[in-house]
C-alpha cells in the first residue's frame, strides 16, 4: 500500500472514531490548492533544461502551511499529496498553529552543478513568490535540499516582497536560522522515546536500541541515546550495517563515519547484513530512513518490544496489524518525527519577533511540545479506546476539524 493510500486510510478510520460528518470528512482530504510550473534554466554548457516543479498546499484552516521541497527524481504527485496531508496532521498533533504542505522538483540534484541548483530554485521560487508567504506557506528543507537552498529561497523572494526571513524554515544561522534546528528531528525522537518509556515506567538507560538509517535523524537519535546511557547496538545505512552487543561506541562511529563516509570498517563492531537489522533481538527500534521497511514479510521476525518511527510511514499497514497482534508499541511517525517542524515553528517564531533563543530555550520548549503532544495523545486513546496511532490521528484530525468548522466551511 503507497503512502497515500495508507494515509487516506488513516484519515478515514480517525474521522469514523470521530464521528465525522461525511461532507466535511471529504472537504479535509481534498488539497486547498495544488501548484505545477515548468522551470526552464540554462545548464552550465550553454544549453536549456526542463523541469517541472510543484507544490500541495493540503489545508490553511490552523494557519499558514508548512512543509519541505524535495529534489528527486521521482517527485511524485501522489506521494507530495500524501505528505502535504501528513503536515496538516502532524503540525494538529504538535499543536503548533500551521497546516499542511509539500512540493519538490523532479530532477536529480546529484547531476546538477551548485550553480545549476541555484538558478533552478530562483527560477522555482519567481514562479511560485505570490503563492507562498510568511502568513501563507512556509517551505522547509527536504530530501536534496539543505539550508542553502533555503537561502536561495530567501534572497529570491525578498526581491520581491522586501527581506522576509520568516518565508522560509531550516536556513543557515547567519541567515536567520535557529539554533537546535539541526538536531530537531532526532532530538524530538528521543524526547518522544522518553516520554513513551516512561509510561511503562523504564527509561532510556540500560535498554537496547537498534536504529535503521544514520542520516541526520539516525545520527542525532543515536548521539543522544548514547549520552543517555542507552546501549545502540546495531546500526545500519545506505552503506551498510554495524552490530556490537555490548553497545556500539556512537561518538566513534559518527568519526569513523565522517572520515571514510561509510559505516563499513569500522573497527568498534562487526559488519552484519543490513536487511537482519529490522529482526535483530532489542528492546527498541527506530527506523530513521525510508518508508515501508516494515512489511508482511519481516513483520512477524521483529523482536523489539517497542518502535519509535522516526521515518515517514516505515511501517505498512499489514505490518501494524501483525506487530499490534503481537504487542510491539508502535509510537507513531505523524507524533513521533514531529521535533523538525516544532523547532521550524519556533524558528518562524523568532524571525517574526526578529528577537532569536539560545540552544537551551529551543531544546527546552522542544521537550515541553513533545511531552505535552504525547499526553494528549493518550488522552485520545483513552476517550476512543484505539493505538497510539489512532490516538495520534484522532488527536490531529479533531484539532483541524474542530478550526474548519469554527470557520464556517458552508458558507
Amino acid at each position: 500500500m503507497n503512502a497515500l493510500a495508507a494515509t487516506n486510510r488513516n484519515f478515514r478510520l480517525a474521522s469514523r472514531l470521530l464521528g465525522l460528518d461525511s461532507k466535511l470528512e471529504k472537504s479535509l482530504l481534498i488539497p486547498f490548492r495544488e501548484i505545477k510550473v515548468e522551470c526552464t534554466i540554462p545548464k552550465d554548457d550553454g544549453t536549456l533544461a526542463s523541469y517541472v516543479g510543484f507544490r500541495v498546499q493540503h489545508d490553511n484552516a490552523r494557519g499558514p502551511m508548512k512543509g519541505g521541497i524535495r529534489y528527486h527524481p521521482e517527485v511524485d504527485p501522489d506521494e507530495v499529496n500524501a505528505l502535504a496531508q501528513l503536515m496538516t496532521w502532524k503540525t494538529a498533533v504538535a499543536d503548533i498553529p500551521y497546516g499542511g504542505a509539500k512540493g519538490g522538483i523532479g530532477c536529480s540534484p546529484r547531476d546538477l552543478s551548485k550553480s545549476e541548483l541555484e538558478r533552478l530554485t530562483r527560477v522555482f521560487t519567481q514562479k511560485i513568490h505570490d503563492l507562498i508567504g510568511i502568513h501563507t506557506d512556509v517551505p522547509a528543507p527536504d530530501m536534496g535540499t539543505n539550508s542553502q537552498t533555503m537561502a536561495w529561497i530567501l534572497d529570491e523572494y525578498s526581491k520581491f516582497h522586501g527581506h522576509s526571513p520568516a518565508v522560509v524554515t531550516g536556513k543557515p544561522i547567519d541567515l536567520g536560522g535557529s539554533l537546535g534546528r539541526e538536531a530537531a528531528t532526532g532530538r524530538g525522537v528521543v524526547y518522544a522515546t522518553e516520554a513513551l518509556l516512561a509510561e511503562y515506567g523504564k527509561s532510556i538507560k540500560g535498554l537496547t536500541f537498534v536504529i535503521q538509517g544514520f542520516g541526520n535523524v539516525g545520527s542525532w537519535a543515536a548521539k543522544l541515546i548514547h549520552e543517555r546511557g542507552g546501549k545502540v547496538i546495531a546500526v545500519s545505512d545506505i552503506t551498510g550495517a554495524v552490530k556490537n552487543p555490548n553497545g556500539i561506541d556512537i561518538p566513534e562511529l559518527l568519526k569513523h563515519k565522517e572520515d571514510t563516509g561509510s559505516l563499513k570498517g569500522f573497527s568498534g563492531g562487526d559488519s552484519m547484513d543490513p536487511n537482519e537489522l529490522l529482526v535483530h533481538e532489542c528492546d527498541v527500534l527506530i527506523p530513521c530512513a525510508l518508508g515501508g521497511v516494515l512489511n508482511r514479510e519481516n513483520a512477524a521476525d521483529v523482536k523489539a518490544k517497542f518502535i519509535i518511527e522516526a521515518a515517514n510511514h516505515p511501517t505498512d499497514p499489514e505490518a501494524d496489524e501483525i506487530l499490534s497482534k503481537k504487542g510491539v508499541i508502535i509510537l507513531p511517525d505523524i507524533y513521533a518525527n514531529a521535533g523538525g517542524v516544532t523547532v521550524s515553528y519556533f524558528e518562524w517564531v523568532q524571525n517574526i519577533q526578529g528577537f532569536m533563543w539560545d540552544e537551551e530555550k529551543v531544546n527546552k520548549e522542544l521537550r515541553r511540545y513533545m511531552t505535552q503532544a504525547f499526553h494528549n495523545i493518550k488522552n485520545m486513546c483513552g476517550t476512543h479506546n484505539c493505538n497510539l496511532r489512532m490516538g495520534a490521528f484522532t488527536l490531529g484530525v479533531n484539532r483541524v476539524a474542530r478550526s474548519t468548522l469554527l470557520r464556517g466551511w458552508e458558507a
